[in-house]
């Protein structure tokens, strides 16, 4: 008991204190006078966590009086919805911006590049390749690629850049044979052909040749990193992640309820779940609420295993559960999607752990596991053999049930199917369970 005690404290501890620590990341701080440029990453999968740094990092540029933003663009792309609101946030913000690419800039990272006011490349760095794919890395359908168009088309406008090559790198249908290959393929740019189109203003190898391009040498240079409460949000809010969370989560629990006392399976679903909302709460959709709804499902949950309310509190109970998931997500679809995939994972487990395992934790109070059964005493409806081929007479008329008087005992009775009258000998003919069979008796039969 003191070991199960510890355990809880343990972690509820741990818990607390990454809330406090990784919640509320330090700020960025310039020190000195004179202008500051801003460096900010962006790097891997471009999805909502990365719009919730942006959004932090742009943030403290501002309250810090920054003179321009360097984006240090080396991703392969990532999520439509993600990037059409980092360029939103692009657009909106004051502060010059420059997207200097140091490695790729590849779809969604094409796509937040030409919505930046400068596009400057190292040499060997590629920009472009910007189809819009489903999430099964199809090309998505006429309408989804009809509004990407349209985004890239209207980017590079935005800085007189030559909308065609935009095109070309999301159509594969635009013909640009001065800079393509291959025919049939999405354009990408190299640092000196996009020079060449004027999608690049420079090509510079480091920060300095860069400070120097924008007028800026005597700059304080600023950093803004991704902080550790960052990194998990950008990994815990990726669509495919959610799935895999949220199964992880209701399987542990799933696990816990089958196992005795509270141990690995439960610390790793409430482990799992805390970290889908801490993650979306990093990233800016979560907030207390979803927090204090789930904690009331879960309570409803425990209520209705450990004092039944005719299954009402268990389903409000999951209820609750469902809908603070809902309103810590980002995309309604997406989560309910996961949501489905995490309960089929789950029933297909709780089968296989009812067959092999059986019940062995808290579902013990809550499921039947004895049966009654003749080798316990129990008998139900008994087989009196012992009756067959006696002969009684019927009470009353049989047609074909009614009552016969066999040995001084009134039986239930059925005839073999035919009309006997009262007062007639019956004979048993067989007898299963509380059926007995009757049939008519001649005194000459055997």
């Amino acid at each position: 008991m003191i070991g199960k005690s510890v355990r809880i404290s343990f972690y509820s501890i741990f818990i607390f204190a990454s809330f406090l620590t990784l919640l509320f990341p330090p700020p960025a701080q310039s020190d000195g006078e004179g202008k500051v440029v801003y460096y900010i990453p962006v790097e891997q999968t471009v999805e909502r966590g990365l719009l919730a740094f942006l959004e932090r990092s742009f943030e403290s540029a501002a309250e810090d009086g920054a003179d321009h933003i360097v984006l240090e663009v080396n991703t392969p792309g990532g999520f439509v919805d993600a990037a059409g609101d980092i360029a939103g946030l692009l657009r909106n913000t004051e502060i010059p911006i420059t997207a200097f690419v140091v490695g790729e800039a590849l779809s969604a990272g094409a796509y937040i590049s030409l919505n930046a006011d400068n596009i400057v490349m190292r040499p060997g760095t590629d920009m472009g390749s910007a189809a819009v794919v489903d999430g099964s890395g199809s090309a998505a359908d006429d309408k989804a690629q009809s509004v990407w168009l349209a985004r890239m088309e209207s980017a590079a406008e935005l800085n007189d850049r030559d909308p065609k090559y935009a095109l070309a790198m999301a159509d594969n249908r635009v013909d640009v044979p001065e800079y393509r290959a291959p025919e049939g393929e999405l354009l990408t740019f190299k640092a000196s052909e996009a020079l060449e189109a004027g999608y690049a203003e420079a090509i510079v190898n480091n920060r300095e040749e860069l400070l120097s391009f924008l007028e800026l040498e005597e700059a304080i240079e600023q950093e803004t990193e991704v902080s550790f409460a960052e990194q998990i949000a950008r990994i815990v809010t990726h669509p495919i992640v959610i799935p895999i969370l949220l199964s992880i989560g209701s399987l542990g629990l799933v696990l816990e309820l089958y196992s005795p006392g509270f141990g690995i399976p439960g610390i790793m679903g409430l482990s799992a779940l805390l970290l889908y909302f801490f993650g979306h709460t990093v990233a800016g959709f979560a907030g207390w609420e979803t927090y204090i709804l789930f904690g009331i499902g879960i309570l409803l949950i425990v209520i209705e295993i450990f004092a039944p309310g005719f299954g009402i509190f268990g389903v409000l109970g999951i209820g609750a559960i469902i809908g603070s998931l809902v309103l810590a997500s980002f995309s309604t679809v997406n989560i309910l999607v996961s949501i489905l995939v995490a309960a089929v994972v789950t029933l297909i487990a709780s089968v296989l752990l009812f067959k092999y395992v059986g019940y062995r934790g808290p579902m013990k109070r809550v499921v039947l596991t004895e049966s009654t059964n003749t080798e316990e005493g129990y008998i139900s409806n008994e087989t009196r053999k012992e009756l067959l081929g006696t002969v009684g007479e019927a009470l009353t008329v049989l047609r074909p049930s009614g009552t016969a008087l066999v040995n001084e005992e009134r039986l239930d009775v059925v005839s073999e199917g035919g009309y006997i009258e009262q007062g007639r000998k019956v004979k048993i003919i067989s007898t299963a369970g509380s059926r007995i069979v009757v049939r008519e008796h001649i005194e000459n039969d055997s």
